[in-house]
């Protein structure tokens, strides 16, 4: 397919996607010239074993064609991270990250901590890597610049101070303790300090405080100086905490065993914002340069680059991926993130230190991804013996590389709901994490038919994905919480699917509900029980423990959206404006249920159709032609 795709190939830069039988994509690659670039696929003696075994399942090519390599590079990076093809380097990084957010549609603008879309006016500063770090950092500004946290509707209806004005955190705006002037002077020394000013404010603080002491206002003098400390404090530098650097992200990478940890500091402003690490996927024998540059590619997709990225090795094509990193930062919009170093049109520079402040930091990113990484490998070398040790004590065919743990949750039977946990090679794998609504009929509190309506629903699923698709996600054993009749019930959905085959195990508490004193129960073979302290015992607790976790929050999230609904969400054309104008009006629904046709009509927001249309709803047996004839036209 590859051959006959030649031929149309132009010369321009651009993105290429191979594709399966089934229009899957199987690597994603980017071109200066897609005419040169895609035929040095035919090459097989040229290829590794992976690129030739891709290209023997490729079925179909597609082109896009770009501008220039550096846009064909941010296009690459996209489709990566949206599609996963299997034969790519992939950044598996789902999360959104915490910012800081210093409002600006507020007289008293609130300090806060902010996730998703930036919608709100203010000032952003971030990323942070986590919302610890975040928190962590929102705590030292109450503490030195005594800014707001609390939401617009609580500061509105606050009669006294809160707590945290009574421990030194709040200047008290709510209830007039501070002047519009002053605070809105606290609130630029915040966004200096963000930006980088720090000592400048420090020697601010320290004239305010001898000019306070000089006039004999020894409390507002005790005031500017516990400031002053926590700014010392929270200014503390060293190789976590790098001044010099102002604006950057640090990357280090460590590579062993085949696989890559990488690890990133968030420095913005000269202070740290927290540091992760991550775990691209990528083929055994791809060099750490390569892993690197897709790394970076891809974890700037959804996000601003900052100024500087400082890196512990070079990568292939720096010059390359710097100019799409320029390009990426020029298509911000000018004040969509107006602090921290994060400007539109700001240049954007890669480098590979080798001394100095910004090499030791380098080194400590490096030697927290070699930690990390070595975490990593002895997890997954316990998990191995442990699902060793499974294998031999439950007689399984081998050891399980995919276990399904299932349970449900619900009170006195409403708002029931199902759950499957997934465990593999490495720990838990919370992105094949999967909940269930129970549909019944079933009798209220029918853990069995739970199950069963669960089963169904997870392997029709099963059965309805392609060949390999199902290969990926069939089980190796199921773990089912509850007792001989769970068991049961499992058993008898699995054979009516042609499934009987599969292992499952189901573990229950014994009389006195102790855990350590579990019963396990297995098709043909007798219940048991593991000595107290054997780790396979604690292995399957810790699966059961999970699954009861995310049982209990999945139910108590279905059961809090329940609970907010009403019987006005069951009204045709009556949506959440409409919904809070109703309810605003009346007090609550029942207030509109028991509201006449007059009054609904009367309500704002509220037209004649849609006030016939809940009067009907309310009073069925009502005859609206009766209680308010149609108004005649002219």
């Amino acid at each position: 397919m590859i051959t006959a795709a030649i031929a149309t190939l132009p010369e321009a830069p651009g993105v290429y996607r191979m594709l399966d039988g089934r229009g899957n994509a199987l690597y994603i690659g980017k071109a200066r010239s897609l005419k040169k670039r895609v035929p040095a696929y035919l090459q097989a003696a040229r290829l590794p074993e992976r690129l030739r075994r891709m290209v023997a399942e490729t079925a179909s090519l597609e082109i896009i064609v770009t501008h220039s390599e550096a846009e064909a590079l941010l296009l690459e990076a996209t489709l990566i991270k949206r599609l996963k093809p299997r034969y790519n380097i992939v950044l598996r990084d789902d999360k959104s990250y915490p910012w800081l957010l210093l409002t600006e549609d507020h007289p008293f603008p609130q300090i806060t901590k902010h996730r998703g879309a930036q919608t709100r006016r203010g000032s952003y500063w971030g990323p942070f890597a986590s919302a610890w770090s975040v928190d962590q950092t929102l705590t030292e500004l109450q503490r030195v610049f005594l800014l707001r946290s609390c939401a617009d509707t609580v500061f509105a209806h606050r009669a006294r101070p809160c707590l945290l004005h009574q421990i030194r955190r709040c200047s008290a705006p709510c209830v007039g303790r501070i002047s519009a002037e002053d605070y809105a002077a606290l609130v630029e020394q915040a966004k200096a300090f963000l930006g980088g000013a720090g000592l400048q404010i420090q020697r601010q603080l320290a004239a305010e405080m001898e000019a306070a002491a000089a006039a004999l206002d020894f409390e507002r003098a005790a005031m500017l100086r516990d400031r002053i400390r926590g700014l010392t404090q929270v200014q503390g530098h060293g190789a976590i905490n790098p001044a010099a650097l102002g604006d950057a992200d640090v990357i280090g990478a460590w590579q062993t065993a085949g696989q890559t940890a990488i690890q990133v500091f968030f420095i913005r402003g000269g202070h740290n914002n927290g540091n992760r690490a991550f775990f691209p996927n990528h083929a055994q024998n791809d060099e750490i340069g390569a892993v690197l540059a897709a790394f970076i590619a891809q974890f700037y997709d959804d996000k601003p680059p900052p100024p500087q990225i400082l890196l512990s090795d070079a990568v292939p094509e720096p010059a390359l991926i710097a100019e799409a990193l320029n390009l990426k930062a020029r298509g911000l919009k000018a004040g969509d993130l107006k602090a921290g170093g994060l400007k539109a049109g700001r240049k954007v520079t890669l480098a590979v230190p080798r001394r100095g402040e910004k090499r030791a930091v380098l080194d400590l990113a490096r030697m927290n991804a070699r930690e990390a990484l070595e975490r990593r490998l002895a997890e997954a070398a316990g998990q191995a013996v442990l699902r060793e040790g499974l294998a031999r004590t439950f007689a399984l065919p081998a050891s399980p590389r995919r276990i399904e743990v299932y349970d449900n949750s619900h009170i006195m039977g409403t708002s029931p709901y199902g759950v499957i946990i997934v465990a593999g090679p490495e720990g838990f794998e919370k992105s094949a994490y999967r909940k269930f609504a129970i549909r019944g009929p079933i009798t209220p509190g029918d853990d069995f038919a739970m199950l069963r309506e669960m089963l169904e629903r997870r392997f029709a699923r099963l059965a309805a994905a392609d060949a390999e698709d199902a290969a990926a996600s069939r089980p190796d054993l199921l773990l089912i919480d509850g007792g001989a009749g769970q068991l049961s019930s499992a058993l008898a959905v699995l054979d009516a699917l042609g499934l009987g085959a599969l292992p499952v195990i189901a573990i229950a508490k014994g009389p006195d509900r102790d855990a350590g004193r579990e019963w396990f129960h297995r098709a043909g073979h007798a219940p048991m029980q593991l000595p107290p302290r054997d780790p396979v015992l604690y292995y399957l607790q810790r699966l059961r423990d999970e699954a009861h976790r995310f049982a209990i929050t999945t139910h108590r999230a279905g059961r809090a959206k329940r609970l907010i609904r009403s019987e006005l969400d069951e009204v045709s054309g009556i949506g959440a404006a409409r919904k809070r104008a109703l309810l605003n009006h009346f007090g609550s629904a029942r207030g509109v249920k028991q509201a006449g046709l007059a009054d609904l009509e009367a309500a704002p927001g509220i037209n004649r159709a849609t006030a016939r249309r809940l009067y009907a709803h309310f009073n069925p047996g009502a005859r609206l032609e009766d209680i308010s004839p149609p108004r005649r036209k002219g």
